[in-house]
């Protein structure tokens, strides 16, 4: 476009010179602009008057302009022709055939020869332009023209409301710390990640999280330093030196119980739970008695000599917990629970217990009482025997437990004063005078032989006494057979019952020192186990002549009962060292 301003003005511009024509150039064109004065011309318009315009064709080359004036305005014709005038050009190369970028490209005198330079097809005719690539300024002409632009100094052009780090053609912005932008911090400002309020209420919160830290730190030494108590007062600077028992920790005991997750029952000091250790053995974890600094040695004693009882009648003592206020007691696992809840329980706990099983049962028993009476190392009084601490494992074999309330008796003290035990089995004359002997373990055990041949608790149909009711049908009948559990009919059967009830008898006599002790006790059970065993190998030996051998009401001794079965069996007059753990 050429636009000639001024009063009676003619501008022109002639391009692409003439070969043999009758004027210099090809191409004229220009405008004539009008006006009377200049006050006649108007801002804003250049419609003739004091201005006018006209497009230039494109393609165009060698262009010059030319302007005359008619009125002979002083300002142009004394104006200094070689001023600078705004003159937009718009230019191309135009060698070799005016070629595109695409035909140009690859040949010789290709002119966009720096690295950073691209190629732009003219819009205004033929031929191509060079520039600089984005990012990028100076020559496009030259090898190296182009250079970086470091954007981050010329922060109007290229904006950025945060940190500003230049890149090769570019550059990066990123709000600062604590700052964040949904867009591009290029074009929109970045505002706090958290307002006021929040940034006061993280700072509450942040606050209140140290509080708790610290103070759970400051329960967590406490805890520790409880367990540290705990431990030395249960004993454990003696406990944890005793080579087959292992000291496990509270976090370990948790671990084993998962939590306390499993009941198994009620303890005499608390509830037994179930529990596994890593080799998958099962455990049964229950409460000792309290310890005090005055009862410590009692304890740990105690401890000792239960983890030193190794007999398979007799429950394993595998391990302790003493960072805990009552000491926790690890013992070997009884998957059929307990005696009691066998014999009486209700009909999910019931079930057959045919006479072999009954007579296992009592004969082992009597073998871990034994046990503990004679063998161990030192005398040992259970103090509470009854069905429900006489449990059964997996093939129902008998485990005695619960020495929580046992008493250990050194060699020169022969009774405690200590009156513990449960009503119905406890010696009457330990409940009036307090002296716990070996004997009343014997009158306990008693107790528990009348359950297994009646299968009737101590109390029965509300208010009957098993005790006093076995009693009596021996004193009236000489016999128990009224009492007997009826899942018995058999005369052989009934033979053994009776042997038993007669045992039971001796067991639960008024006078100590004329009840048997578990040794004798454990025999007879043996003797009659194997006289069961004999008739049904078909042995000639019938009740009345098992009767008729031995005194009227009173079982068989040892001596006369191990002849009988001798004669029958062809078996040695006494066992190898009287040892009936495993007849």
């Amino acid at each position: 476009m050429l636009v000639v301003l001024g009063c009676n003005t003619v501008g022109y511009t002639e391009s692409l010179r003439s070969e043999g024509g009758a004027y210099s150039s090809t191409y004229y064109i220009g405008c004539m602009s009008y006006c009377n004065n200049s006050a006649s011309a108007q801002d804003g318009q250049c419609a003739g008057v004091g201005c006018c315009h006209v497009d230039i064709p494109p393609g165009l080359t060698d262009s010059s302009v030319n302007f005359r004036v008619y009125d002979h305005t002083a300002d142009l014709i004394k104006m200094d022709k070689n001023r600078n005038v705004p003159v937009w050009l718009d230019w191309a190369i135009r060698e070799n055939g005016s070629m595109s970028c695409a035909e140009a490209k690859g040949k010789p005198g290709y002119a966009c020869v720096s690295v950073h330079s691209e190629c732009v097809d003219s819009t205004n005719g033929p031929g191509y332009n060079c520039k600089c690539t984005a990012g990028y300024e100076g020559n496009a002409h030259a090898p190296d023209g182009c250079t970086n632009i470091n954007e981050c100094d010329r922060p109007s052009d290229y904006p950025c409301h945060g940190i500003c780090q230049d890149t090769d053609g570019s550059y990066d912005c990123k709000c600062h710390r604590g700052y964040q932008n949904s867009g591009d911090p290029k074009e929109q400002p970045c505002s706090p990640k958290f307002p006021l309020a929040a940034q006061i209420a993280l700072g509450i919160t942040l606050g209140i999280s140290f509080l708790i830290v610290g103070l759970l730190f400051i329960l967590m030494m406490r805890q520790k330093r409880r367990m540290n108590e705990y431990f030395r007062k249960n004993g454990g600077s003696v406990l944890q030196k005793v080579e087959n028992i292992k000291i496990f920790t509270k976090d370990e005991l948790k671990k084993i119980t998962k939590n306390n997750s499993e009941v198994l029952g009620q303890g005499g000091f608390g509830k037994v739970y179930k529990g596994i250790l890593e080799d998958n053995t099962l455990v049964a974890v229950k409460a000792s008695i309290e310890v005090n600094d005055a009862r410590k040695e009692d304890f740990t004693n105690e401890v000792i000599i239960q983890s030193q009882m190794i007999h398979t009648n007799i429950i394993k003592l595998l391990g302790c917990c003493l960072e805990v206020d009552v000491p926790m007691l690890v013992y070997e696992f009884a998957a059929n629970g307990n005696l009691q809840d066998i014999l009486h329980g209700d009909n999910n706990r019931r079930v057959p217990l045919p006479l072999d099983l009954r007579m296992d049962i009592a004969v082992e028993a009597a073998e871990g009482l034994r046990y503990m009476h004679s063998s161990a190392n030192r005398t040992i009084r259970h103090g509470d025997v009854k069905p429900a601490n006489i449990l059964l494992n997996d093939k129902f074999k008998p485990k005695i437990s619960d020495f929580g309330t046992s008493k250990l008796l050194t060699v020169d003290k022969d009774f405690t004063m200590f009156v513990v035990g449960s009503m119905g089995y406890i010696d009457p004359v330990f409940h009036k005078t307090g002296r716990l002997t070996q004997k009343s373990d014997v009158y306990s055990f008693g107790v528990v032989l009348l359950e297994l041949i009646t299968r009737k608790p101590t109390i029965y149909d509300a208010n009957c006494s098993l005790l006093i009711d076995f009693q009596k049908a021996y004193e009236q009948e000489n016999s128990g057979r009224a009492m007997f559990d009826k899942d018995f009919t058999i005369e052989e059967e009934i033979f053994i019952l009776e042997e038993i009830g007669r045992l039971a008898m001796e067991c639960l006599k008024e006078k100590v020192e004329e009840r048997p002790d578990m040794k004798e006790v454990a025999e007879q059970l043996v003797i009659l186990r194997r006289s069961r065993k004999s008739r049904q190998g078909n042995y000639n030996i019938s009740p009345q002549q098992f009767e008729e051998m031995s005194t009227e009401g009173t079982p068989l001794s040892l001596e006369t009962a191990v002849s009988v079965s001798s004669s029958v069996l062809s078996a040695p007059s006494t066992p190898a060292n009287n040892d009936f753990s495993n007849a």
